[in-house]
């Protein structure tokens, strides 16, 4: 077993070394020591925290990070021959450990003895804080639960650990299921030609030549979407991406049962505690108090931006009618529609603002933001990855190594769509060393195409700016509590904040400058794009607005539904866009189908969270604004306030401590283009 690259805690993950075999003898491993420590703290009968926390941090935490590496490799190289199968059969085991050590009633007693201790009065609040979330966790894990309820409770979280994997991986065999290759260029008419060269290597690669690849990977999917005359393809690429892991595809693929019955197990499950429903459960360590108080937030916030949207749709059906000859304006016309209005208005295309953002100065601007706001610097360090296109950055201040991050940007086959931030391991003291965290940073961008370098979307570009703000959120606490540091512990309806503020800087002209350089002639953004580019910020923000009210709104009314066994989540979708959408999709739309982050994420009944962190976000981003930008004294009392103190208190208490007041949803909507006032 020393030869398990699994069972190496020295330093990173050894991630050349790990094979598929490794995985179960690991967990055994694993599993047997963390149930020893338990059942040695409970055999001690401390009660401190030497004695009762510390002990079981340890073990817990190692398998906490072994499984976090296979659980990260199923997502980044899925496709592995071996890999998702030995992940698929730890998860009951892994889940029923969990559950075990939640419902463990002895260990609680350890716990609750712990904060009665007289001595505790004086641990730290970030050990407080600790202490209070375990005894919380421990009643949501079921621990005072008759017998036979613990036994059903912990079915239900093994299954919904299963139909969550099963889920995310329906999806990702859908996606990269569909491919189509096209041999006449002319039906690719519209789509720009570095889009076109990644195409034809993409192809190539498949042993196509002279072809070129379509498919249903974001920058694949979007660019037909988007710049395609051929009304016709878009429609095709648009259909496919709708219907993915529905009933219109392979039979194994379908997640309409494995929503049903995620459905019904959630409420199962939310019941036993003595909660309503599941979405009381979600909200119970949400800064949110009630789904009431959620849904009103959401139809509050769809009520002020729905004109904005209703005007933003009328707008383009005018002109997709009168300057594109689009007289019904179809799902698949919408981005096309968009891009092509966007340029008639503003005189610009994204493509053309595309040209000024190669990978290497958008890295290069990135770090400088965070270097200016927070007095910290970046240096690349060669390591051991799971593709050879990662990267590993460490961010020092002065001479001191805060943490690192590796870097996995570009879209390819086995790797899970969309973009996200995990955790390696946390911040934590351990006797006289500090354990330095480590993050994933993840994406799905365009690959570089020959010797050329990757250039980025000026969206691409604040989803990168976003998941460094997680990663940051991370990296740079100063708790060395495991439990509290870093992300761990912060509510997840405000751990969005650090991300969603990050976003801001993209929009910087100080910022844009030293993070471009156009294709050709090297020059960075000039003013006159950058004036377009930020006339255009608010270009159907109203129509952008409602579409994830649209989310939002569904999901938490979904996990309230009266009747989860029977409950047609379809009908009551359309019913949502009744009340806030103003784009219809077809009636062949699965869109739930393939709504990862509510059914395989973290985000059922919290899909809310995007926007109920985005009034935190806008509101301190006012703080740099009124402060003239990229400000290293309100960066430093933001790291002071928000990032340093990771979960050790509450997400509210945190925010005030950094602007003084609670926050206030003016500053949303103006960023918005939608004035206050309006309400």
């Amino acid at each position: 077993m020393s030869q398990n690259p699994l069972l190496d805690f020295s330093d990173l993950p050894r991630f050349d070394a790990i094979q598929p075999e490794h995985i179960t003898p690991a967990l055994d491993v694993l599993l047997a020591d963390a149930r020893a420590a338990i059942d040695a703290v409970v055999a001690a009968g401390g009660d401190n925290w030497d004695a009762v926390v510390e002990p079981l941090t340890d073990a817990t935490e190692k398998l906490g990070r072994a499984w976090g590496v296979v659980g990260h490799l199923n997502g980044v190289v899925g496709n592995t021959e071996g890999l998702r199968e030995a992940y698929n059969a730890e998860i009951p085991r892994i889940s029923a450990f969990f559950t075990e050590l939640g419902q463990n009633l002895d260990l609680f007693a350890r716990f609750k003895a712990v904060a009665a201790n007289p001595a505790f009065a004086a641990a730290s609040a970030a050990q407080k804080k600790v202490i209070e979330n375990d005894l919380r966790d421990f009643r949501l894990a079921g621990a005072e639960l008759p017998d036979a309820q613990k036994a059903r409770f912990a079915e239900l979280s093994s299954r919904l650990a299963e139909l969550s994997n099963q889920f995310s991986q329906h999806v990702m065999d859908a996606t990269d299921g569909f491919s189509l290759y096209i041999e006449d260029v002319a039906e690719l008419a519209g789509i720009p030609e570095d889009t076109l060269a990644m195409y034809a290597a993409m192809a190539e690669a498949d042993g196509q030549p002279g072809k070129y690849k379509l498919g249903l990977q974001f920058p694949l999917l979007f660019p037909v979407l988007q710049y395609a005359d051929n009304r016709a393809l878009r429609e095709k690429l648009y259909e496919a991406n709708a219907k993915r892991a529905s009933e219109f595809g392979p039979a194994e693929q379908d997640n309409g049962p494995l929503i049903r019955e995620k459905l019904k197990l959630a409420a199962e499950e939310a019941q036993l505690l003595g909660f309503a429903d599941y979405a009381e459960l979600s909200l119970y360590t949400k800064m949110a108090e009630s789904p009431k108080q959620v849904i009103d937030f959401l139809r509050d916030l769809a009520r002020r931006a729905k004109p904005y949207a209703e005007q933003d749709r009328a707008e383009l059906e005018a002109f997709a009618r009168d300057e594109l000859g689009l007289d019904a304006l179809q799902a698949w016309d919408i981005s096309y529609a968009s891009e092509k209005l966007r340029v008639a208005r503003y005189a610009f295309s994204e493509h053309e603002v595309k040209q000024y953002f190669p990978e290497p100065k958008v890295l290069q601007g990135l770090f400088g933001v965070v270097g200016t706001l927070y007095g910290v610097r970046f240096a690349e360090r060669r390591v051991a990855a799971w593709h050879p296109d990662v990267r590993y950055f460490e961010i020092f201040q002065g001479d001191t190594l805060l943490g690192g991050f590796y870097l996995d940007l570009y879209a390819r086959d086995g790797k899970r769509p969309g973009a996200w931030m995990d955790d390696v391991r946390g911040r934590r003291r351990k006797g006289g060393e500090v354990q330095t965290p480590v993050a994933y940073l993840v994406c799905n961008f365009s690959r570089p195409v020959g010797d050329k370098p990757a250039y980025f979307t000026h969206d691409e570009v604040i989803t990168l700016f976003h998941e460094c703000g997680h990663g940051l959120h991370h990296l740079l606490t100063r708790i060395e509590v495991a439990g509290v540091a870093g992300i761990s512990g912060v509510e997840w309806d405000a751990v969005e904040l650090p991300s969603q503020f990050m976003e801001n800087f993209c929009w910087e002209w100080d910022v844009l400058q030293g993070m471009t350089a156009h294709s050709e002639t090297g020059q960075p953004l000039p003013r006159e794009l950058y004036d377009k580019m930020i006339a255009a910020k608010n270009f159907q923000s109203g129509m952008q607005m409602v579409r994830q009210l649209e989310f939002s709104l569904f999901d938490m009314q979904l996990y309230t539904a009266d009747n989860p066994d029977s409950v047609d989540w379809l009908a009551l979708l359309e019913q949502v866009r009744d009340e806030v959408a103003v784009n219809r999709p077809p009636a062949y739309n699965r869109f739930p189908n393939s709504f990862s982050h509510i059914f395989g994420g973290g985000y059922a009944a919290g899909y809310y969270s995007y926007k109920w962190a985005e009034v935190l976000s806008a509101d301190a981003y006012a703080a740099f604004e009124e402060a003239g930008g990229a400000n290293p004294q309100v960066g430093r009392q933001f790291w002071d306030e928000i990032l340093a103190v990771g979960g050790s208190r509450p997400a509210l208490e945190s925010f005030r401590a950094f602007r003084g007041r609670d926050p206030e949803i003016d500053a949303l909507l103006r960023h918005s283009g939608m004035a206050p006032e309006a309400a």
